[in-house]
């Protein structure tokens, strides 16, 4: 995950990131879903819709067949009772969601024939083109469609992460910086020596350095708040934290 990312696990937890994150706001809703609930929903699987599909991607023949389920699993999922039955994965949304597609998946093969899903309920607005292109770049033949899943969703995780800090620091004046920094922050993403970052931004190599530990730091604070929107107790950051990380182990 992101250098230094290991240290992110020791950290504590902040308490109050709980008290209003979208999965706890969902669960705290209970069967009886409220507009709030819905929202924070809604925008937790519009962030990690992807992971899903190419999930059922890996399981189905065509890209046609896994676009007609991911969005027909959606339309199911948020009409209503999405915690039904799904007690035990409460805890972490990553599994919760995929043992509810899981379900939806069962129950749609068993069927002899399926027809058009998902009329006159919720859809998310899916880039399939864009997925597709995507899924295409994932390794063949080394994971199972369950260690995609994860892979992706850790990955998708990262992408949130690095889009709020790259906001956070066009927000301040310091886009320059993000944009000469990033490549400290991400595994596999190749980052210039600190004496030509500092060449190109004008910058002492010192202060360089001083700026990318202050981002680093950061992006541990961020990576947290947003794990932490996906579970429902402090003590599993730290958890899901670990897991992730083991899911973009090579």
């Amino acid at each position: 995950m992101a250098t230094n990312a290991t240290d992110a696990a020791s950290t504590a937890p902040r308490e109050d990131i709980f008290v209003t994150t979208r999965w706890t706001v969902v669960l705290a809703a209970g069967r009886k879903s409220s507009p709030h609930s819905d929202r924070a929903l809604a925008e937790l699987c519009q962030q990690y819709w992807y992971p899903l599909y190419a999930y059922v991607r890996r399981r189905v023949n065509s890209r046609e067949d896994a676009e007609d389920l991911t969005q027909g699993f959606f339309a199911r999922f948020l009409e209503k009772n999405y915690l039904e039955g799904l007690a035990a994965e409460r805890g972490k949304f990553r599994a919760f969601l995929l043992a509810a597609l899981k379900h939806f998946l069962a129950n749609e093969w068993d069927k002899a024939g399926r027809q058009k899903r998902g009329g006159g309920v919720q859809h998310l607005s899916l880039d399939w083109q864009q997925a597709d292109d995507r899924f295409h770049f994932e390794p063949p033949d080394q994971a199972t469609p369950d260690r995609l899943f994860d892979r992706e969703w850790a990955l998708a995780l990262l992408e949130r992460v690095i889009e709020r800090l790259q906001a956070e620091c066009a927000a301040e004046g310091r886009a320059e910086l993000f944009a000469h920094s990033r490549g400290y922050l991400m595994v596999g993403e190749a980052a210039i020596t600190y004496a030509e970052a500092a060449a190109k931004l004008g910058m002492d190599e010192g202060a360089v350095r001083v700026a990318v530990h202050r981002l680093r730091k950061r992006y541990r604070e961020l990576l947290r708040e947003e794990i932490g929107q996906t579970v429902n107790d402090p003590a599993q950051v730290a958890e899901e934290l670990k897991s992730l990380q083991l899911a973009l182990a090579p």
